[in-house]
């Protein structure tokens, strides 16, 4: 690793000294089973010497990435939890929550997995992610998922509701453990945190997962956490973070089984088509199908994630553009696939480059997921006369020998189908990826 000039803050332990010293260290805040009080596992919170002059967390993994040591502090971090979890466990069952910047989940994944194979066996780990990293970032954040998971870790998605139009990203990341944001507890009243609530317990009575509302100050906070439909929590009122993990603890609490990661390298066509009726239909009655599904997508109680797969650049026209940057302006998320680059793409709609050669480029969708309501047209193109005649003559977007293109095509409400889908396209939308 190159490493940069590390930023001068005059009075504060420079990164590279608190590394060399290991002076790094974790605070340990409890997660408690609501119903009995019993401790789940317990949070690891950075910390570093109340002489070293840092003021948060933040402030230290700021100038450790600008210092090019982001991920040797996260490494001091994990090594130093997990360390202590082993000591305090004494052989028992010991659970942690290791909160890793979805930046060092990006550049340095291999270090995270390498610092965690070294855990002792009975110390169970959840990884916490936060859900605005996800639109920022969904291939990375789905990948790294996946390879956490196939390390023995469940996932936590933090922060949920801190920004409601976000909630279409839960069922993409399937989190074993929900966190709500800590505002929620204080905006009990308003019908956005009603509808927050709503969706987190439909996916929590679907799914298993468990529900943990942070910020638990009072007994008033505790009463609140139970009708957001939280089963776990944290805050002050429950216990605040301590240098020293309680010897002997013992965390035997119900911990969901990390999930098998959903799509995998199948084609959203190869997702339903298998699974649902296949159908045969040409393009011209399929596009009002398509459009309806787009336009219907703003009216979603909470707005949901809007993906789309166009074969081709060419076939993402100026009224594509249009369209799209209307979805964009209204929905967390709005993507498009195909070959090629198009000409004129709206500044917050994001685009992903097919290769040719890929099954995907042969592939038509419209991908609608939500936390309530989802629905997804799939389509493959079918190398038959009509397509080969439009082909042949290079037929121009729109004219009737493009509009008689025949596709294979199938369309599901099946929530858990459409997430699938939209994690296979999900995939291909990585950080660096043209917003």
């Amino acid at each position: 690793m190159t490493l940069l000039s590390a930023p001068e803050h005059p009075g504060r332990l420079p990164v590279p000294e608190l590394l060399r010293t290991g002076a790094v260290h974790c605070a340990y805040q409890p997660v408690v089973e609501l119903a009995t009080g019993e401790v789940l596992g317990r949070e690891a919170l950075l910390r570093t010497p109340a002489d070293s002059g840092w003021r948060s967390p933040l402030e230290v993994l700021d100038a450790a990435e600008q210092a090019g040591l982001l991920g040797e502090l996260e490494r001091a971090a994990m090594s130093r939890a997990l360390a202590d979890a082993e000591a305090a466990a004494g052989g028992a069952s010991h659970t942690l929550f290791l909160n890793i910047e979805p930046r060092t989940l990006s550049r340095h994944l291999p270090l995270v997995l390498e610092t965690l194979a070294q855990r002792s066996p009975q110390v169970r780990v959840v990884v916490e992610i936060t859900e605005r990293a996800l639109a920022l970032d969904p291939a990375g954040m789905l990948d790294a998922a996946a390879r956490l998971r196939a390390a023995g870790c469940a996932i936590a998605l933090d922060d949920v509701g801190a920004v409601p139009e976000s909630l279409a990203f839960i069922p993409l990341l399937a989190p074993e453990i929900i966190k709500l944001d800590l505002q929620l507890l204080r905006t009990l009243e308003d019908p956005e945190t009603i509808t927050v609530a709503g969706a987190v317990r439909a996916r929590a009575e679907a799914t298993g997962a468990r529900v943990v509302a942070e910020g638990i100050e009072t007994q008033d906070d505790l009463t609140r956490a139970l009708v957001l439909g939280a089963d776990l929590g944290q805050g002050w009122f429950l216990g605040r973070p301590h240098r020293v993990l309680p010897a002997g603890e013992r965390h035997a609490g119900r911990l969901p089984r990390p999930h098998a990661p959903l799509g995998g390298a199948a084609t959203p066509f190869e997702v339903i088509g298998t699974r649902r009726a296949v159908r045969l239909a040409p393009k011209r009655l399929l596009l009002p199908l398509s459009r309806t599904l787009e336009a219907a997508a703003v009216a979603h109680r909470v707005p949901p994630v809007v993906l789309g797969a166009f074969q081709d650049e060419r076939y993402f026209t100026g009224r594509s553009a249009r369209r799209y940057a209307r979805l964009a302006e209204a929905l967390p998320f709005v993507g498009a696939l195909g070959t090629g680059a198009p000409a004129a793409l709206p500044p917050a709609v994001r685009w992903a480059t097919v290769d040719p050669a890929e099954p995907l480029a042969r592939e038509w969708a419209v991908v609608v997921l939500g936390a309530h309501e989802s629905v997804a047209l799939v389509g493959r193109e079918i190398d038959g006369p009509r397509s080969r005649h439009s082909a042949a003559l290079g037929a121009p977007v729109g004219s009737p020998e493009d509009d008689e293109r025949e596709f294979a095509f199938a369309v599901t409400h099946d929530h858990g189908l459409v997430a699938e889908a939209a994690q296979s396209m999900l995939r291909r939308f990585r950080a660096d990826t043209p917003a």
